[in-house]
């Protein structure tokens, strides 16, 4: 378990803010993590306190969850035995052994990013897909700006030279693509994501995931269930890239 991540161990504060959870907050995610056939595997990484996985437990998936906070472990075993506690770094599964696997809002606070994501293709089966949903902190435009790196005109004009660096990075020097890390803010009482500890975003998430293997089938902005049309509108133009939130669908090849 890296040093950051040591931070949730026993965190009740963080159990106790994810209890409250609206199930809109998560529900689209639900929805990408559901499996499409019967008998699929379903993993979310970074439970939380279960509700995923008790909502896909009651619609008769097998759905499994880990996380590295004993206090959140504890309250998700309340409605799964199949959530456990973890160590950050390997999960406890074989190679190609879930239809789907996901995280949500987990990215932005481990230590390896990289190496997280490779652990979630590396246990999705061919064909399987990765969700990973987390806000983006390089936002360009937008509002309710609730982090320090997304407000004013000053942040927002270096987070779109950042995102075009990236491009151009990405074109000339793929391997040398690493997440950018900020100093996570500690706050008390606890307030969610301050602690973040990666710049996270939807550009290199797709990135990263296809330099492991996979397809990448949506990249989106909207990490909620919205309008129809104002969804399709949001999500029409690379501007995606610089907006909102960061929601990748990907599908792994082999």
């Amino acid at each position: 378990m890296g040093q950051h991540e040591s931070f949730y161990r026993n965190n009740e504060a963080y159990a106790e803010f994810l209890a409250g959870w609206d199930p809109a907050f998560y529900g689209k995610y639900t929805d990408a993590l559901r499996p499409e056939r019967a008998g699929g595997r379903a993993l979310d990484v970074g439970c939380g306190v279960g509700q995923v996985v008790a909502a896909l437990t009651r619609d008769a998936v097998e759905a499994h969850g880990v996380d590295v906070s004993e206090p959140n472990v504890a309250r998700a075993r309340e409605f799964s035995e199949r959530c456990q506690l973890y160590d950050g770094r390997r999960l406890p599964f074989p190679d190609r052994h879930f239809t789907r696997v996901g995280a949500l809002n987990v990215l932005e606070h481990v230590d390896e990013p990289e190496a997280f994501l490779a652990e979630l293709v590396r246990v999705t089966e061919p064909g399987g897909k990765v969700i990973v949903s987390s806000p983006n902190f390089l936002r360009v435009v937008g509002f309710r700006d609730y982090h320090h790196r997304m407000r004013g005109l000053g942040n927002k004009w270096r987070n779109l030279q950042r995102l075009l660096e990236k491009r151009r990075q990405m074109s000339s020097a793929p391997e040398q693509v690493r997440f950018e890390r900020v100093a996570p803010v500690v706050k008390t009482p606890f307030e969610p994501d301050d602690d973040a500890i990666i710049m996270t975003n939807a550009l290199e998430m797709a990135f990263q995931l296809e330099r492991l293997g996979c397809v990448v089938e949506r990249t989106l902005c909207t990490d909620r269930h919205v309008f129809p049309p104002l969804d399709w509108l949001l999500n029409l133009t690379p501007l995606r890239h610089g907006m909102l939130c960061a929601f990748v669908v990907a599908r792994r090849k082999d």
